[in-house]
């Protein structure tokens, strides 16, 4: 069989489970893992073309951090203040330590309970903004808060990642291992500080007249610093996050990113078949109860410490909850996390496995629970007046205030037409309350 007529197949085959997939209202990489589990050896064993889909899943993973890279907003994270950082952090940290003991409970070596517990501590951004867009509360005061440290999240994982690379370098012997990551890394950010002062804006202003070279260049640009950070030893997921960084402070960021979405979609197809080809499914009945005994910490633990957090800070139970739903899985960073421990040697396929089984329950669960957040709060009401302090202070309302003035207008939707109104209003003299989810 023909590399072409493989790759067919195997696209043919992504066809009908991203179908099937859709059918049960799931996201598109439960189907692509479900793909690379069903075309590995295991199963079908579609895949002998080994180098060919392990160039795609190189250059999938490259453009897929690139698209990270060129999203990573640190202004969101300053307008929310306290909320995303201590929520982001509290969670990464608090999954972190009890993943870490689940694992050594579960009879995992110290190595990879640690690689497994970080690997659990990533929630899919991709999956969440999607999920939110659709039901139209990404604007919401919860939706923003979940962007908020999934931002945060974002950062722990290029630290992660860095960390790995630097690891990588060491494993290969040297005095200078730890000089030689610190150059490397301050070299590729020079040279990222002097593209987007002296080159970032006018090219891309020159680039946007022609939309089509302007995608071709972004890719070239995100290949290019993938290789440049594989060379110099910091690795190509942190050499493309780069890359989209050095992008993320022109005017042009969001056409960009819109334009290479399906693309990346369709070339991390390839980096899961290529994952399912190193999986073999007789091996992860062993992993069952591990698996069971993570998603259900992932699932529960998660949300649950976002809720204890954004209570402490003075939320509402509400708001709490529904931003805490958002954490109810874990990332495909988590996957190329432990795949690269894996090619570091430090962790065995067993591992990633087990993340893998843990993926795919706790993203197919979580898209559920999401997609009716509502109706999950209207039946966990009752017992969540624990973690709501007195008087919430962050979402302080005169609602319950019956000595509350009376207003001339009430608007419900400050957007650019409400916000207009409400000022012309004031401008005649009439007091004016505006009421909108957006915070």
């Amino acid at each position: 069989m023909t590399p072409f007529t493989q790759i067919a197949l195997l696209l043919v085959l992504a066809s009908g489970v991203g179908l099937l997939g859709v059918l049960l209202r799931q996201p598109l990489i439960v189907g692509f893992i479900a793909v690379g589990l069903l075309a590995g050896p295991s199963a079908l064993d579609l895949v002998h073309s080994e180098a060919q889909i392990e160039l795609l899943a190189e250059l999938g993973i490259a453009v897929l951090l690139f698209l990270v890279g060129i999203k990573l907003d640190v202004t969101l994270i300053r307008s929310l203040g306290a909320v995303a950082v201590v929520t982001g952090l509290g969670q990464v940290a608090f999954t972190a330590f009890f993943g870490y003991l689940i694992g050594l409970g579960l009879g995992l070596d110290h190595v990879t309970s640690l690689y497994v517990a970080v690997a659990l501590t990533f929630s899919s951004t991709i999956i969440i903004v999607k999920l939110l867009s659709d039901k139209r509360e990404i604007d919401s005061l919860h939706g923003q808060i979940a962007l908020g440290f999934l931002i945060v999240q974002d950062l722990v994982v290029v630290l992660a990642m860095i960390v790995l690379s630097a690891i990588g370098i060491g494993a290969g012997g040297g005095g200078g291992t730890v000089l030689t990551v610190l150059a490397s890394g301050v070299g590729l950010l020079l040279v990222v500080i002097l593209f987007v002062r002296y080159l970032a804006d006018p090219l891309t202003a020159r680039l946007a007249r022609t939309p089509e070279l302007l995608v071709i260049c972004s890719i070239a640009l995100a290949a290019m610093f993938a290789a440049l950070g594989d060379a110099v030893g910091l690795g190509k997921e942190v050499g493309g996050l780069m890359a989209g960084i050095a992008l993320a402070s022109t005017p042009f960021r969001e056409t960009i990113s819109a334009r290479l979405v399906p693309l990346r979609d369709f070339l991390l197809l390839f980096f899961f078949i290529a994952l399912g080809a190193t999986l073999d499914l007789s091996l992860l009945g062993g992993h069952l109860l591990g698996a069971a005994v993570l998603s259900l910490f992932v699932l529960i633990g998660n949300p649950l410490i976002v809720l204890i957090i954004m209570g402490a800070l003075g939320y509402r139970k509400r708001t709490g909850f529904l931003a805490g739903l958002t954490v109810a899985q874990i990332s495909e960073f988590s996957l190329i996390f432990v795949a690269m421990g894996v090619n570091l040697g430090h962790v065995g396929p067993d591992a990633l496995g087990l993340v893998t089984m843990v993926g795919i329950v706790t993203i197919a669960a979580s898209t559920y629970m999401i997609t009716f957040s509502h109706h999950l709060y209207a039946l966990c009401e009752p017992l969540l007046g624990v973690f709501e302090r007195r008087g919430t202070p962050r979402e302080a309302t005169r609602g319950d205030d019956r000595r509350a003035p009376a207003v001339d207008v009430v608007i419900l939707g400050l957007g650019r037409f409400g916000t207009a109104l409400g000022m012309r209003l004031q401008r005649r003299g009439l007091s004016v309350l505006g009421v909108d989810f957006n915070p």
